[in-house]
């Protein structure tokens, strides 16, 4: 996987050393001496991850990174801080910071050329989603990048797999300092607590008795239920070439042991934090669908998602010669209920109303709001007698018992009338069978209103 590499460093020949060993992997490198300039060509969306030096005139590489995850429009950019710092505290304000990684100099290849393509191929699956989250802003939604670059990260599910009890006391005490822990030691039991559980992080011992922790970690990718938890492997200085396969897999972090308490900390509140970012941004798309699709009072579809839908199901019904019918719903009087109890009573009411009416219709059954107090109900593979069937146990669902308004605190009764009409042989379109509910809607609206009238199927 080719990637847009941004290196920064004031030693322009170390820029040059990583430029030419990334560009041989095929990665499209940018440079920068400095850290403002790294920030401008981070903010124009020209880097996919950052190389970044810490010791730098100015702006040194830990505020460079923590302004780089602390801007909505740059959170998600991974940022691999590369030094020759190699203490525990380096490490750990590094990740303070957000840095994703900390890679020491010298830099062994093949683990830059590893972590690079790991933390790419995480960016990617994030990427898609942030570009149809800022979409959603034009239908009203909250700015979903600075909700989601807001995550601390803190208070996380975390699962940790090691069968050695004073290894799994020392992790588990660790962690619990900031987030709840469950511990399983038997790794074939694991798997199903993963799936079972809500987790946010999982731990995996590369030093399972009896049981590849590389093999583990590749379940976990691999099932629905767990593929988007992010996993840390746990591993010896010798389990060096299995942690680069583990990332190769798709674990998406490793501590080596002993592991030092706070980068522990700091690391899985760091991949916590990219997972909470990635669920909000998804949480952002499925609310910016369903805002396109959706009636937002009343829960049905819209007006938009029926005439797309209505067309694709009026095709089906005449390719395949099968029945299908639509009624179309209006209720009685509504302008009386808004102008006697107000509008809030009248939302009520269309609310409870779109509430009854699903439940006299099917799962395959199209159900919208056309627009006021009128819904339509489309019905595949339905006759005209069933439709009709079906509009008396609406009008009598609506009919039967009083709507609650007033917050509950007063009932009143409401009735629908209710149009029917089907598919016809020569019918060029769906606007031709609406069109005949629309007639028969008019004609029960004006033969009394509160019944049921059906469009001759001739």
């Amino acid at each position: 996987m080719s990637a847009r590499v941004l290196v920064v460093d004031d030693i322009l020949t170390n820029v040059k050393l990583l430029e030419a060993k990334l560009s041989a992997e095929y990665f499209d490198v940018t440079t920068a001496l400095n850290g403002l300039d790294a920030l401008a060509i981070c903010e124009r969306g020209e880097a996919d991850i950052v190389l970044l030096d810490v010791m730098m005139p100015g702006l040194n590489g830990f505020e460079v990174c923590r302004r780089l995850k602390n801007s909505p429009t740059t959170a998600h950019i991974p940022v691999v801080m590369v030094t020759a710092l190699d203490q525990p505290s380096d490490r750990l304000k590094g990740l303070d910071a957000g840095a994703d990684d900390f890679l020491t100099k010298p830099i062994d290849d093949a683990a830059l050329f590893a972590r690079v393509r790991s933390l790419v191929r995480l960016k990617s699956v994030t990427d898609e989603l942030r570009h149809r989250a800022i979409a959603s802003r034009r239908l009203g939604i909250a700015d979903p990048l600075a909700a989601a670059a807001s995550e601390t990260g803190l208070n996380g599910r975390v699962l940790l797999i090691e069968d050695r009890p004073t290894a799994s006391e020392r992790l588990s005490s660790a962690l619990s300092t900031f987030h709840s822990v469950e511990v399983v030691a038997d790794p074939n039991l694991a798997l199903a607590k993963a799936a079972e559980g809500d987790f946010e992080a999982i731990l995996v011992s590369l030093d399972l008795q009896n049981h590849d922790g590389l093999r583990l970690c590749s379940q976990l990718r691999s099932l629905e239920r767990t593929r988007n938890v992010s996993v840390l492997l746990l591993g010896e200085a010798e389990d060096r070439a299995r942690i680069l396969r583990g990332l190769e897999i798709g674990a998406h972090d490793f501590l080596m042991r002993p592991v030092d308490r706070n980068e522990l900390l700091a690391r899985v509140r760091t991949q916590i934090r990219r997972k909470r970012f990635t669920e909000r941004l998804r949480d952002s798309v499925q609310s910016s669908m369903e805002m396109a699709v959706m009636d937002q009072l009343t829960g049905l579809h819209n007006r938009r998602y029926l005439d797309s839908r209505l067309s694709t199901l009026f095709d089906e019904s005449a390719l395949r010669a099968r029945s299908l019918a639509m009624l179309v719903l209006d209720v009685d009087r509504f302008k009386v209920v808004n102008d006697s109890w107000g509008h809030d009573a009248g939302d009520e009411v269309l609310r409870e109303f779109a509430d009854r009416v699903r439940a006299c219709t099917r799962g395959i059954d199209l159900v919208a709001r056309l627009g006021g107090e009128e819904v339509v109900v489309v019905l595949p593979d339905t006759t005209l007698d069933a439709a009709f069937a079906v509009a008396e146990r609406i009008r009598e669902k609506v009919e039967v018992e009083p709507f609650a308004i007033q917050s509950n605190s007063r009932t009143i009764g409401v009735t629908v009338s209710i149009g029917v009409a089907s598919r016809r042989a020569g019918d060029l379109s769906p606007a031709e069978m609406m069109k005949r509910a629309d007639d028969a809607l008019y004609r029960a609206k004006e033969s009394g209103r509160n019944r049921v009238i059906v469009a001759s199927a001739a």
